[in-house]
């Protein structure tokens, strides 16, 4: 993948669909919409929150946005594993401090296994300002953006790390704003075209919960739905199977006959939608 490739990154892939995790936050993190808020009343720590998503083996890209409140110890960006700490009672750089996280600082500085070296140079202080991620799984790299202006990949070897990945953000600064802003990622093949092509095509994503599909390409198809806070509508109106490929036939701006459309087995429609 040259660099070229990457103005703007991912452009010829597809939305990623995970936000920052409910779960795997500490306290100190309130989660509203696609933003995360950091010590809301005052600071006596470092606290961070993950993304819901896992990375390994996938390309992808993310940018976060950053609040004017840009200062302190350490605010930082990067990916963990799910061994990482996500909360401490003292001002530290957080992701990085050991092996199971690699991250950049607003210092100007990338963290890793407790160590750190300089990177690029320091962001201005109560500035906003966006950073972006690129995550390569396939390569193995993790590099970085800042305003849209490259900085270079920061870290190698991470297609050898066999435990899961995810996007992590953390701060030590009081009332931080941090929002997720694009995130789009690679496509893993022609079947995953299909999938986001079909899902695309119905008025509502979860729509799917009521495809006569087996189970398989049913799971497959779920793992590809919005999260439930993304403004989705859960709620599906009920519709016959019949109506739901007439709507997603209707979608994709076919012509053709809807009764041949009918015989073909879900597989079929799931490695045909590529062709819509």
């Amino acid at each position: 993948m040259n660099q070229s490739d990457l103005v703007p990154p991912l452009q010829h892939g597809c939305e990623a669909r995970w936000h920052w995790s409910q779960r795997h936050k500490s306290p100190e993190v309130l989660l509203y919409g696609r933003t995360a808020l950091f010590h809301p009343n005052w600071s006596h720590g470092t606290a961070a929150v993950r993304g819901s998503h896992q990375l390994n083996g996938g390309v992808y890209y993310w940018e976060v946005q950053v609040s004017q409140r840009l200062f302190g110890t350490a605010v930082m960006f990067g990916i963990c594993t799910a061994s990482a700490r996500l909360h401490a009672d003292t001002f530290v750089s957080l992701v990085g401090e050991d092996r199971h996280g690699w991250g950049l600082s607003h210092k100007g500085l990338v963290w890793h296994a407790g160590k750190s070296h300089r990177f690029t140079y320091p962001f201005r202080e109560n500035r906003a300002t966006t950073v972006g991620v690129l995550f390569d799984g396939q390569r193995g790299t993790l590099g970085f953006y800042k305003d849209a202006r490259w900085l270079g990949v920061a870290f190698t070897g991470l297609d050898a790390i066999t435990e899961p990945l995810y996007p992590v953000i953390a701060s030590t600064a009081a009332k931080t704003e941090l929002t997720l802003g694009v995130s789009r990622r690679a496509w893993a093949g022609l079947q995953d075209r299909a999938r986001h092509t079909l899902l695309a095509a119905l008025p509502n994503p979860r729509l799917v919960h009521a495809l006569p599909l087996p189970p398989a390409i049913r799971h497959y198809l779920e793992d590809d739905l919005p999260p439930p806070d993304s403004g989705v509508s859960a709620t599906v109106p009920p519709q016959t199977p019949a109506q739901l490929f007439l709507t997603t036939d209707a979608l994709s701006g076919h012509t053709t006959n809807n009764s041949m459309l009918l015989t073909k087995s879900p597989f079929q429609l799931l490695v045909n939608t590529d062709k819509m």
